[in-house]
């Protein structure tokens, strides 16, 4: 498995070290201040944003919690006030939610593309959506669902579920929210609980004030030396700027329209055991409107790196080491 080399001892102790009540249930999660995630119809070009059509999100449910639980979709439906039109509303998306053997375990769980078995494990509920007005701008839940159907991931202390969303026709955007929720009808959070993704898919504000930072977070693991980000038809617009507690403001590159950029950046030794803040900071002047974007992450073994929706350790502040120099 890609992810499980060197991180997996390590990130226990740091779930173990979290406060009681977590919010990263939600997806996106409230510290990443992201508006929406967005997959596209597959006969959309990649110009749009969505490199692949697809975007699996994984939750991770506490071993201790027994109750049924659901998975929740705001705005299911591709065809209203929030989606993207693409000439006329022709698109449908399916829903899937997965558990059981292999569901994350499978090595092409965690993957960047939806490709070979990525639809591993057992499927527990699917819904095709297209467009329905009684679901715009709604909450639509799956479940109940039991904690048990999981896959138990021993290292994770945690059973973890994967939901997959697929653009199976048209070439309109779909722009969703997920939550996982004690209650069918409200977004309840379960103590611990957390999500994760490999491959971020994602719309950006449109608002170019500060205020309107977005923050994605990767978990750096015991042995990374350094990590590979790559981006995707940012438009150019803006700054990738990355933040940790060692890392006051480091500029990497944005992708352009509808290619990839690829960079490397070194690990540091405080960085070690924490999370990133990837921080994107739209363009001044002209707004680029609708910028729909993708990121992944990779150490130096090629090995995929997780967003976590409440990032591990929790939000990276920059501590700038004072050094005492002796008086002359």
């Amino acid at each position: 498995m890609r992810f499980a080399r060197f991180i997996l001892p390590l990130l226990v102790l740091v779930l173990n070290a979290l406060p009681t009540v977590v919010r990263g249930q939600e997806v996106p999660g409230p510290d990443e201040n992201i508006p929406h995630l967005i997959t596209f119809g597959p006969k959309a070009g990649t110009s749009w944003g969505d490199d692949d059509f697809s975007q699996t999100f994984f939750f991770a449910i506490p071993k201790d919690y027994k109750d049924p639980f659901y998975i929740r979709v705001w705005d299911p439906e591709i065809g209203g006030k929030t989606d993207e039109l693409n000439n006329f509303w022709d698109t449908k998306m399916v829903y899937s939610i997965y558990g059981g053997r292999g569901c994350y375990t499978h090595p092409d769980a965690n993957g960047i593309s939806p490709s070979g078995n990525y639809k591993s494990g057992t499927l527990l509920a699917t819904r095709t959506f297209g467009m329905d007005n009684k679901l715009d701008e709604r909450w639509f839940t799956f479940g109940p669902f039991n904690p048990a159907d999981g896959e138990y991931y021993p290292k994770f202390l945690s059973n973890i579920f994967k939901i997959v969303c697929d653009g199976v026709s048209g070439d309109d955007g779909n722009l969703y929210r997920y939550a996982l929720s004690r209650r069918p009808d409200a977004n309840v959070p379960i103590d611990g609980a957390n999500a994760f993704t490999y491959e971020y898919t994602f719309r950006m504000w449109n608002n170019n004030d500060t205020s309107f930072v977005s923050h994605i977070y990767p978990f750096i693991d015991s042995g990374c030396v350094y990590v590979q980000q790559r981006n995707f038809d940012w438009d150019s617009d803006g700054d990738f700027i990355v933040v940790s507690v060692e890392r006051k403001g480091q500029v990497l590159p944005l992708s352009g329209e509808d290619v990839w950029e690829t960079s490397r950046m070194p690990i540091l030794e405080g960085e070690i055991g924490k999370s990133l803040d990837f921080r994107f900071y739209k363009r001044k002047g002209e707004l680029v409107k609708n910028n729909n974007v993708v990121v992944s992450v990779q150490n130096q073994y090629g090995e995929n790196l997780p967003f976590f929706s409440a990032p591990i350790g929790g939000v990276p502040v920059y501590k700038p080491r004072i050094k005492v120099v002796p008086k002359k």
